[in-house]
């Protein structure tokens, strides 16, 4: 099973993520989010960050919150995330991430993500599991 797809859209760039879980498929969503950023292979899971999100009033909506909260890590802490475990219950998250300082002797230089979009934004939340998501770029 494929864990993700990039989805070319005009300005902006979207990831098509799967899962055998949904809780997987936010955690290939996100691996999807720093190979854009980043090549997510070479990231070592030096620091652990634990991101909890509160209900949110749906999956679609938590999904945004989940991803935004990475794109704010990165941006705000300069880290990068190569490995993420995620549990949702209900319409709230937890999760764990691994990663590091960004360096870029180490690190290619992506493309830079300026925030998660609603646009053409979905969740299948039953089986085959997987969510869709637009970032501006």
């Amino acid at each position: 099973m494929k864990t993700y797809e990039l989805i070319d859209h005009t300005a902006d760039v979207g990831i098509k993520a799967y899962g055998k879980t949904l809780d997987e498929a936010f955690e290939h969503a996100a691996k999807g989010l720093f190979d854009i950023i980043t090549d997510s292979s070479v990231i070592a899971p030096v620091q652990e960050v634990k991101v909890s999100l509160p209900a949110a009033p749906s999956l679609e909506q938590l999904l945004v919150d989940w991803l935004s909260e990475l794109v704010f890590l990165n941006g705000a802490k300069d880290l990068v995330f190569g490995t993420f475990k995620v549990k949702i219950t209900g319409t709230s998250l937890a999760a764990v991430v691994s990663g590091e300082e960004f360096d870029l002797k180490k690190h290619r230089m992506g493309t830079e993500v300026k925030a998660v979009t609603y646009h053409m934004l979905e969740v299948h939340s039953q089986p085959p599991y997987w969510v869709q998501v637009l970032l501006d770029i």
